[in-house]
């Protein structure tokens, strides 16, 4: 097996049913908001975002970056390390592509943003976004 075989089937070894059945490899947007120092790293396409772009101006903890899960090979060293990174796309599909490529290079802290496109707009909440502004108060 070369390098990059053998990164992935330790990967592959570390999911087990203790991993997925405590869901150690997503997060709830309600979480992402108390999480500190957080990258949400944004992996749909171009045309996506540019139908529905996301900003988190009120939430300082919450660094975020756009990169097409296309391009990630190609632009990984915009990806700090040492920060809490959740990925975001719609289904989760992408996000999931994303989290075993950035796993296997050495990213520690990599989840999964769950809930897709409600769970964002859960973040909008009238409630949820006075809480956070409050905070700041």
């Amino acid at each position: 097996m070369n390098k990059t075989q053998e990164e992935l089937a330790d990967l592959l070894r570390e999911s087990t049913l203790e991993f997925f059945g405590t869901a150690q490899h997503k997060v709830v947007p309600s979480k992402l908001v108390e999480t500190q120092d957080v990258l949400l790293l944004d992996v749909r396409s171009r045309e996506e975002f540019q139908s529905i772009a996301v900003t988190f101006g009120i939430h300082p903890n919450i660094q975020y970056l756009h990169i097409p899960v296309n391009e990630i090979p190609n632009r990984v060293d915009e990806i700090p390390s040492g920060k809490n990174i959740v990925i975001f796309c719609p289904s989760n599909f992408r996000s999931t592509l994303t989290y075993a490529y950035l796993k296997m290079i050495g990213h520690e802290s990599v989840r999964i943003l769950t809930g897709g496109y409600p769970g964002l707009a859960e973040l909008l909440m009238p409630g949820k976004v006075y809480k956070q502004v409050s905070k700041r108060s």
